[in-house]
């Protein structure tokens, strides 16, 4: 049987492709799983509708959490994110920022939430010091000094789309193992219990493959749910919590700030190379496409996070985004804050005999969240390897650091190959890493689009946010002959179409004036706004 009416379509030529374990969802968590069962020498292909980290796993403060956030509401949570930002902390430090951060209560917190904080870290194990508000003004100048309470705590930050890649990356080394991107899920072949196949869709060109494997896990993240319910299983609930965080131009901070209180608003700063990430917002929403920051979103974040940070009121922001956090549902009358950020592993066994759910959970959690998956598809198998990722250091790739901050004039400077342009003048990107992601980053597919090649490095994460880098790498894909014809112009179109969705709602002061002389180029030059009215004509 299938649960979908026969998605074959005209023309669509269909491709059978088979593997032990399928992987559905490439965010850090179908990436970690990937990574986990390569080394146990199982073979996998991770697949995911869009690209790696396109869902939560990319659309985050970067926060390594202590675990401190969590220990007045969830405390198992809490002593899992202890425990797992340690492992990271040794297993992957190139993805890691040790900042420290300080948890302030500042004028209309609460002080007896700030008096008990220490309590509760102790009982989770976070190491907890106490500070005077001075000696925190001292260690972060730009805070506000309206602090009555101010406390030291081990959180750091990471660099979600290293570590997705350098999952994926060691998974294709250490197996047969392989990643497809642009490959969505439209239905399951089912015969007595069993997935016999899952039928998907490259949404890049329209062709259809008939997915044969063993075992299939949903990864899906947010969409996780959906999957299942293609799958015929009903057992997974979800809460859909969205988002919205704020990109500074400048480093505000050398730590993270958290605000000392329940968890709320615009309450963490976050510093993450040269920028700061300010957040989030939480607002319940129905549905998981068409999520885009909005003005009154931005305007909480800056209102709430300011008064730990005065200076947040005239900071130049360069980038809003908006993300779906997948919440465990506990009932429907729960605020999205109180919500468990725990995770579930569901084995359908009543349903289906090789099909298994991961959700829930944090960034921080991610490995954990691989093994418990991992485990259950070894034994499933008959594979009687162990978990290897809770010693076994992830391996520094050369092609996935290129996501580093400061990592390209780094890289440029020691070349000193005069011949070697600049392609991004923000994060100075050359050319040669654009040849190096494109040969060896974990696969982008036959063609990598501008917005692959943005994910695998720093390009467009600078103060144009693209408007002038997006042009010069399509011209040099042009040239080199990647690009051979008008896909190479649509991918650029959305690449703008992408970072316009950011820019919209923070356009004022100068990023005002950063957008008008965008608009001029991709507009006025190019024509880019007429050029689906040209296809047509020229059709």
């Amino acid at each position: 049987m299938s649960t979908q009416a026969n998605p074959r379509q005209d023309n669509a030529e269909l491709k059978v492709l088979e593997t032990e374990v399928l992987i559905i969802g490439g965010g850090l968590t179908g990436a970690g799983i990937m990574r986990d069962l390569s080394l146990r020498g199982i073979r996998c292909l991770l697949i995911d509708k869009h690209d790696l980290c396109a869902g939560a796993s990319g659309g985050n403060h970067g926060l390594l959490h202590s675990g401190a956030r969590y220990v007045a509401n969830d405390l198992r949570a809490a002593v899992e994110c202890r425990q797992e930002s340690d492992i990271l902390k040794q297993l992957a430090p190139q993805c890691i920022e040790n900042t420290g951060a300080l948890f302030v209560g500042v004028e209309d917190d609460d002080p007896g939430f700030g008096a008990q904080f220490p309590a509760r870290c102790a009982s989770a194990g976070i190491a907890c010091e106490e500070l005077s508000p001075a000696e925190a003004r001292t260690m972060e100048p730009h805070l506000t000094e309206k602090i009555h309470t101010a406390l030291l705590l081990p959180d750091a930050t990471v660099d979600p789309f290293r570590l997705a890649l350098e999952n994926v990356a060691q998974a294709q080394l250490s197996s047969s193992s392989a990643y497809r991107p642009h490959t969505e899920v439209l239905s399951f072949r089912i015969s007595h219990g069993t997935i016999d196949a899952a039928i998907c869709r490259d949404n890049r060109t329209g062709d259809l493959l008939d997915i044969r494997a063993h075992q299939v896990v949903n990864a899906g993240g947010a969409w996780a749910m959906n999957i299942a319910r293609i799958a015929g299983c009903s057992d997974v609930n979800l809460l859909y919590s969205k988002g919205t965080l704020l990109i500074s131009h400048d480093r505000l901070t050398d730590r993270v700030i958290h605000r000392l209180r329940p968890p709320g608003d615009g309450d963490i700063l976050v510093p993450g190379g040269t920028v700061s990430v300010l957040g989030t917002t939480s607002i319940r929403v129905d549905e998981l496409d068409s999520i885009v920051p909005t003005v009154e979103e931005v305007n909480t974040n800056i209102r709430e996070g300011s008064a730990m940070v005065p200076a947040l009121v005239h900071a130049r922001y360069i980038r809003a985004f908006s993300r779906v956090r997948p919440l465990l549902q506990p009932g429907a009358e729960a605020s999205d804050r109180e919500v468990t950020r725990g995770y579930a592993l569901l084995d359908h066994r009543s349903q289906l005999t090789n099909f298994c759910t991961i959700t829930g959970g944090k960034l921080t959690t991610y490995r954990l969240m691989a093994e418990r998956a991992s485990d259950l598809v070894a034994e499933r198998l008959s594979n009687t390897v162990g978990c290897k990722t809770r010693e076994l250091p992830m391996q520094d790739g050369e092609a996935c650091r290129w996501t580093e901050p400061g990592a390209s004039p780094k890289y440029w400077f020691q070349a000193n190959n005069p011949d070697d342009s600049i392609l991004c003048e923000c994060e100075m990107v050359p050319q040669s890493a654009i040849d190096e992601i494109i040969k060896c980053a974990p696969s982008g597919g036959e063609e990598m689009t501008l917005e692959g090649i943005a994910l695998r490095s720093r390009v467009g994460k600078g103060p144009c946010q693209g408007s002038f880098c997006g042009m010069r790498i399509a011209s040099y894909l042009y040239d080199r002959g990647y690009y051979r014809d008008k896909t190479g112009l649509d991918h650029m179109r959305k690449f703008f179409n992408e970072r316009f969705k950011g820019l919209r709602p923070i356009i004022w002061g100068r990023q005002m004036a950063q957008m008008e002389l965008s608009e001029a180029l991709h507009c006025g030059l190019l024509g880019l706004d007429q050029a689906n009215n040209m296809d047509e004509s020229a059709e």
